[in-house]
């Protein structure tokens, strides 16, 4: 037995540089193969995984020499791990001759694809850089290009591999361990036997130093780079921006107060909001809707002064409703008068992450399925019908839907009934929760909000004087300069309000809703995500027709990124439920808007009586003098009237050239001219800036044009969200400066 042994150690340990190689280079390509996260699926993975394994363990038990047997028993391996994997379905029949077979071997052999080709390529790179690196350098070469092709992958894509990156090292210093015994083995054989005696003293030295450096490497803390890449300082020096996709890396909640920023994101946390976020474009999920909406999350209702958190139990007697497929979904507060559209979304997850909710527009009134028309609802869904959340119990265990579909009933914004509403419930208890103020909101607060509102004859007028007022007074901005704080306050919305003056979404969201609860218009809080964005090919030829003409339903499948993630208001009126705002800088809620009745047509149809036939007899030449002479003078009086009433026949000039169109409505389709000029000089809008941001982008290229850029901008903004509608002069003067503007760039 002991000699069975020896044998069998002497047989393994023979050529163990060689054996350790090809499985060095197994395990090496095996994490590399992790740049294709998103692409492959895990059936393409486990046999991947198992096709390089196989291939190791049968170049470590049989000898080096017998190389022809070892690679036909690799592809047997290759092959019989493939169908295993492949979920193929096995065609039963009794071939008789070889027409028969070949069929037979044809419809499995189909099956096999692509995962055959994929499991080849990999059995081919192994054995092929297990022949090819026989010296140092060539070993070099292989575990840097792995290296290499991670990092960059680490970098670039929404792919998280720093794990597989302190693998690679970790092989790869074992493996330059390996090479230097094996060369010491080879040149020097007395020293080599001589070490070998004592293998506790060789082995555990290794070990330790390599787990060191691996532990320190791994727990190292996140910094920031000291020094950019030449790449980003080239593409920053022309005023341009590079786009770095963080993935996973970006799903923390911002800290406040950090010397460094998150990413955007959905945020785990909101009881501390604050400081800045860098983008984060990575793609979150997919959204197949009928209707274009924002994609709703959470809810919450207790402001703290720094920030929101839900009291116990959730919304005020709010309770968890089970969910039976396809069912009715309870809304605690029914909507008797408000008009709705029924909204069908089928949401495909494509990062992996576990959320506490499932996103939708609102409210969700039915779960169609989740995972697949045929799978029962999970347990852990529970329907909120107070806050309209979708929850997703003990969300941190269970594995969150990778694809679900839902139906919500979105309110039809009908404003001059919701005028004539009330905000709130009858019930001044039910208003307590969503009017709640902590003591740190000071009363300049109360009364800025008072003397924004001032003019407003009704509770709905107030909410839309507070959103206009927060997206024209203040500034859109990812890293708010929070040097600007005197740290005289402390509560959020005053330093917003009163010192900062510029921030994100949670800035403009929080400020909005503190404000209507200090009048008594009952808010809430909510984060999710803004709809994100339609494939190119779904708007059109550039410049052809504006996004509502050629989809006013919104309808398609939308991409929604990190840097999509978002948060608004909902006040509650009487009759109506919760109605949206959007308070924020460049952003604009997807209101589904209410009919205008048709103003009935005037009757063309009647009886204009009998003509006359007169002029179809000869004419004689004082009835033409005559004739000519009326005309003459007509042309004259007509000349002399234009000349007295020459204002008021320009407006009305203006109005025939401009149809139906505002001053407003002038303003925004100069600018819209102006962004096709932009767009043919090179100056594009990305996907994921508002126009806000995309013109200060250009204006840091073109410094000459900031201002006219800036004050463009601003008219934007004001005719294209403000109440107030702009005067002709205005509307005039816009005009030249976009004109002046255009001239300038061309």
């Amino acid at each position: 037995m002991k000699q069975n042994i020896r044998l069998l150690s002497a047989y393994l340990t023979s050529n163990w540089y060689e054996k350790l190689t090809y499985l060095f280079i197994a395990v090496i390509l095996s994490n590399t193969i992790a740049i294709f996260d998103g692409f492959w699926w895990e059936e393409t993975y486990a046999i991947a995984y198992y096709t390089l394994f196989s291939a190791a363990v049968i170049d470590i038990l049989l000898p080096l020499r017998k190389r022809f047997v070892k690679l036909l028993l690799q592809i047997s391996a290759a092959i019989v791990i493939t169908t295993q994997f492949a979920r193929m379905d096995w065609v039963i029949a009794n071939p008789e001759h070889w027409q028969e077979w070949v069929w037979w071997l044809q419809a499995h052999a189909v099956q096999l694809l692509p995962f055959i080709w994929i499991s080849a390529v990999l059995l081919m790179l192994h054995v092929l850089f297990g022949l090819w690196i026989a010296t140092r350098p060539r070993m070099f070469g292989f575990i840097g290009v792995s290296i290499f092709t991670l990092t960059i992958a680490d970098s670039f894509t929404p792919i998280w591999l720093w794990d597989e990156v302190g693998l690679v090292v970790f092989i790869g210093l074992l493996w330059l361990v390996a090479n230097h015994m094996s060369r010491l083995q080879r040149e020097h054989p007395r020293s080599w036997k001589e070490l070998i005696e004592y293998p506790l003293q060789l082995i555990l030295p290794i070990a330790l130093v390599l787990s060191i450096l691996m532990a320190v490497g791994l727990n190292m803390p996140s910094l920031s780079p000291i020094l950019q890449d030449p790449y980003t300082m080239w593409k920053e020096s022309k005023g341009e921006k590079v786009k770095i996709f963080l993935g996973d890396k970006g799903t923390d909640a911002i800290t406040p107060g950090s010397s460094g920023n998150a990413s955007s994101g959905y945020s785990r946390s909101d009881e501390l909001l604050g400081g800045g976020f860098e983008y984060d474009y990575s793609p979150m999920m997919t959204i197949s809707t009928s209707h274009r909406s924002y994609w709703r999350g959470e809810t919450k209702s207790v402001y703290s002064g720094d920030g929101w958190y839900d009291v116990e139990g959730n919304e005020e007697g709010d309770t968890y409703s089970r969910i039976e497929k396809g069912a009715t979904l309870p809304i605690q507060d029914e909507r008797p008068l408000a008009k709705t559209i029924e909204v069908s979304q089928i949401v495909t997850m494509v990062r992996k992450d576990a959320y506490p909710v499932l996103f939708a527009a609102a409210p969700v009134t039915r779960v169609n399925w989740i995972g697949n028309e045929e799978a029962p609802l999970p347990k852990g869904l529970m329907w909120m019908p107070g806050a309209w959340e979708l929850r997703w119990l003990d969300w941190s265990m269970q594995k969150y839907p990778e694809t679900y579909s839902v139906t919500s009933s979105i309110p039809v914004l009908d404003e001059e009934a919701l005028r004539k509403a009330k905000a709130g419930w009858s019930d001044p208890s039910r208003n307590a929760l969503y009017v709640q103020l902590p003591d740190t909101v000071p009363a300049r607060v109360r009364e800025l909000a008072e003397k924004v509102t001032a003019e407003a004859t009704n509770d709905y007028e107030k909410a839309r004087l507070l959103e206009t007022y927060l997206r024209l007074n203040f500034s859109y901005n990812n890293k708010p300069d929070e040097s600007k704080l005197t740290g005289k306050t402390t509560d959020f919305v005053d330093r917003f309000l009163f010192e900062l003056k510029e921030g994100y979404c949670d800035y403009f969201s929080t400020s909005m809703a503190v404000m209507a609860r200090s009048i008594g218009l009952p808010a809430r809080w909510v984060k999710g995500f803004a709809p994100g964005v339609l494939p190119a090919s779904a708007y059109g030829p550039p410049g052809d027709m504006l996004e509502e003409d050629l989809n006013p339903t919104g309808a398609g499948t939308y991409t929604v990124r990190n840097s999509d993630a978002h948060s608004w208001v909902e006040i509650y009126f009487e009759g109506y439920g919760w109605i949206p705002f959007e308070a924020t800088a460049g952003f604009s809620f997807p209101y589904s808007i209410a009919e205008e009745e048709e103003a009935p047509l005037p009757d063309l149809d009647g009886s204009t009586g009998d003509t006359a036939a007169a002029g179809e007899e000869d004419t004689n030449t004082n009835v033409k003098l005559w004739a000519w002479s009326s005309v003459s003078l007509l042309t004259i009086l007509g000349a002399a009237w234009l000349i007295i009433r020459r204002e008021k026949v320009i407006a009305s000039w203006r109005r025939i050239r401009h149809g139906s169109y505002t001053n407003n409505d002038r303003i925004v389709i100069e600018t819209h001219k102006l962004l096709r000029i932009c767009r043919k000089r090179g100056m594009e809008r990305q996907e994921h800036e508002t126009l806000r941001e995309a013109v200060m982008r250009w204006s840091q290229s073109q410094k000459r044009l900031r201002d006219d850029f800036r004050a463009v901008i601003d008219g934007f903004e004001q005719a294209k969200y403000s109440p107030v509608i702009a005067s002709a002069e205005d509307a005039d003067r816009f005009v030249v400066r976009v004109r002046s503007l255009i001239d300038q760039l061309r």
